[in-house]
């Protein structure tokens, strides 16, 4: 790895899906919405962390209203979005780059094992798909949304 971290955005949500096209693809009610970014040196075992990290943050609420309960314990589900935007270096000029993403071929070899790893814990995962102009809406519930660098 030459540095850079594995990178998410994780929204609490109420509901989620994904349209391709017009047509949903991926849909979820109570979970979490997240959207993932392979960057460049990124490897599988970053990917399982990730999914580990990512399943068992406690941000739901208890019966005491605190955020202490995870996807895992509530069994809600994720919807997985591929994002290789937050890759986006912004610090010269107005466009940014994307230099630090990870290649395509890499990248979805990456994202499809994230998939398989939030569902080797238990968690229903939906998906939108790779490389595709897509429609993502969600009801973020809290509003909770949490940036991870891993």
């Amino acid at each position: 790895m030459d540095g850079r971290p594995v990178r998410a955005l994780v929204q609490r949500v109420s509901r989620s899906s994904v349209c391709v096209d017009g047509a949903t693809i991926g849909e979820i009610g109570h979970g979490v919405l997240i959207l993932i970014c392979a960057m460049d040196g990124d490897t599988s075992a970053q990917s399982s962390a990730m999914a580990a990290k990512i399943g068992k943050l406690r941000i739901f609420k208890d019966d005491a209203g605190k955020m202490n309960r995870s996807l895992i314990d509530t069994g809600g589900a994720a919807l997985i979005v591929s994002q290789f935007t937050l890759a986006a270096d912004t610090s010269r000029g107005n466009r940014p780059g994307f230099s630090a993403a990870a290649k395509p071929d890499i990248g979805r070899a990456l994202y499809e094992q994230f998939i398989r790893d939030m569902g080797s814990l238990g968690i229903k995962t939906a998906q939108g798909a790779f490389g595709a102009d897509m429609a993502v809406s969600l009801v973020n519930d809290g509003p909770v949304t949490i940036w991870i660098d891993l």
